[in-house]
This record gives C-alpha cells, structure tokens and sequence, in this order.
C-alpha cells in the first residue's frame, strides 16, 4: 500500500477545478461573493486562526489587502467546520507591508514546514497549493525566455510572457528520497553538512534531466555513500514547497558486494551510520531525526513498525 494517504503534506479535501480557471473574469468574480473564502500568505507563511494554533484563518474576500496576488485553489470536496462543501477557496500572497497590517501578532504567521502535521486534511491542502503556487510566482515575476515582465493570468495558474504572449506554467521539481536496507533489514542513515549535529535522515536527491525516478535513487545513493543498490520499488510521494519540490520515496536493498565501499561523499553527507530498529530506538536523544511532516520520517516509521516519539 502506498505511504502517500498518511503523509501529512499529501493529505486534501480540495478539488483543483482546473476548469474555471480559463473562464474570463473567474477570479474577480468569485472574489465579489461572499461565499468565497480566502487563505492570507506572507513570506512564506499562513495565518493562524486567532483562537487556534492548529487551524489557519479563512477571511471572506472583503478583508483580503489590496494589491494581493490572487490564485485559485479549487472547491472543497466536503463540509469541514463551518466551510461547506462547494466552498470555493482561494489565496492571497501579500506583499512584504501586507502581513503586519492584517495582524500584528506574528506568532499567528506560521511555516507549513514544521506545523502542517497539526493541521487537519483541509487546512493542510490549502496551505501546501498555496504555499507552492505562492513560490512559482515569486520566481517568475519576469520570463525566463526573454525576461520580459511576467503577469498573473488564468486565475492565478499561468503568467504570461509580456512581450511574446507565451504562457508559462508552473514547474516542480522532482526529488528522489531513498530507504536502503542491508540483508539484515538494517536502514543507513546519512548526516547532512547543513543540518544541526546529530541530525540523521534517508539519503536523497534531486532528479536530472532525462533520468527515471528509479535511475536517479540508484545514482543519488551512490553518489552519496559508495553503495549500490537494486530493485528501487515506490512507496508514495508529497509535495514539499520549500520552495518547489516533489519528493518520491523509494525502498531499496543494497548490492552486498559494495558494502565494503561505504563512505559519506564529504561534500553533502559526512557521516552515514546503520541502524537496526533496536538500535534506532536506542539511540534516540542521541540522534536526531526528520520532522513529523517529512516523508523521511514517516518511511522510517513504516520500517520501524511504529510511530517514533514526539521531539525525537
């Protein structure tokens, strides 16, 4: 069974009607009815419900500030609080002055990256499409075919080249993450040069143009560790906007005959440590692991046969 309905970052109640985004004056027409509801992103971040930590603030179109870059997000797909289903949703991307004038308590701004697990399926729909599509814009405010300015078109899910007319299309990035197994069904765990001591995580890497997903979990892991792997089968994928990736996990077993090879590459990961899930679970406080919304830490969990403890 495919990992892809637990992960916290994969999880929705939104249909994309992608249909209505070509409807002429969609946007502008949804935005005068006050059915509509609206999620507030700035600099990356939602705002939270003022009387919850685990709910983001959905304001009705009135309330959004002027100048708001306005994407559509689709309709809920059921009734989920007070939102009914049908409820059309869209969101707002303010500009660096908007957000402390929306609210000042900047407690209530928060990153999808350490808190979408705490939110519920809706909730953590709408801020990951946001979130995502509020990165492809900052990114593409001029073409990168001719840079030429770049405008907001098809509610919010095209830009449009100013000199050429051409539309473009947001783009993801495709990355692999990998959970390596020896003959004992011990995983390797590898040390990233930019995280935090102690750190441990699944080895991964980005996707190279003109390469299967399974080709690059045999390259990224290589590369990385000096081992070889075979038979990389999928085990699901979220979405991971920071800024605008897609990670595929991936179980994989090792070439016994490259064991002797292990070596972190030195550049990325520096250290790489097997583990089995008796000494897993022995080390935690000493070893750090990924956040509860990675997929990392939810394949390792899935390995483990259990769910880790919190802060672990």
């Amino acid at each position: 069974m495919s990992l892809t309905p637990q992960l916290p970052l994969s999880r929705t109640r939104i249909n994309r009607d992608a249909i209505s985004r070509k409807i002429p004056g969609f946007l502008q027409q949804i935005m005068g009815e006050d059915t509509t509801r609206v999620v507030l992103i700035w600099r990356g971040e939602a705002l939270l419900a003022e009387d919850s930590r685990t709910r983001i603030e959905l304001v009705v179109p009135e309330e959004v500030p002027a100048g708001s870059l306005l994407i559509y997000l689709g309709v809920t797909t059921q009734g989920v609080r007070d939102i009914p289903e049908g409820t059309r949703i869209v969101a707002a991307v303010l500009d660096d002055e908007g957000g402390p004038l929306v609210s000042k308590d900047m407690a209530r701004w928060v990153s999808a990256r350490t808190m979408a697990h705490a939110l519920d399926d809706l909730d953590s729909g709408i801020v990951v499409e946001a979130l995502a599509m509020a990165n492809w814009h900052h990114a593409h405010t001029f073409s990168p075919i001719t840079g030429a300015p770049a405008e907001s078109d098809q509610a919010g899910w095209t830009r449009v080249d100013q000199s050429t007319g051409k539309d473009l299309f947001p783009r993801t990035d495709a990355a692999v993450i990998a959970l390596v197994t020896d003959q004992h069904d011990r995983i390797v765990l590898g040390s990233n040069a930019l995280w935090e001591a102690r750190r441990y995580s699944l080895l991964a890497g980005f996707v190279e143009p003109g390469e299967s997903l399974e080709a690059a979990v045999i390259r990224e892991v290589f590369e990385e560790s000096g081992l070889v792997v075979t038979n990389p089968v999928y085990v699901g994928s979220q979405p991971w906007p920071f800024p605008a990736s897609l990670m595929v996990g991936f179980r994989a077993e090792i070439d016994e005959a490259s064991l002797a090879d292990i070596r972190p590459d030195g550049t990325e990961i520096i250290d790489l440590r097997w583990f089995s899930r008796e000494e897993l679970l022995a080390s935690l406080g000493e070893v750090l692991l990924p956040g509860r919304p990675s997929i990392a830490r939810a394949m390792i969990e899935s390995w483990l046969g259990q769910e880790l403890p919190e802060g672990s």
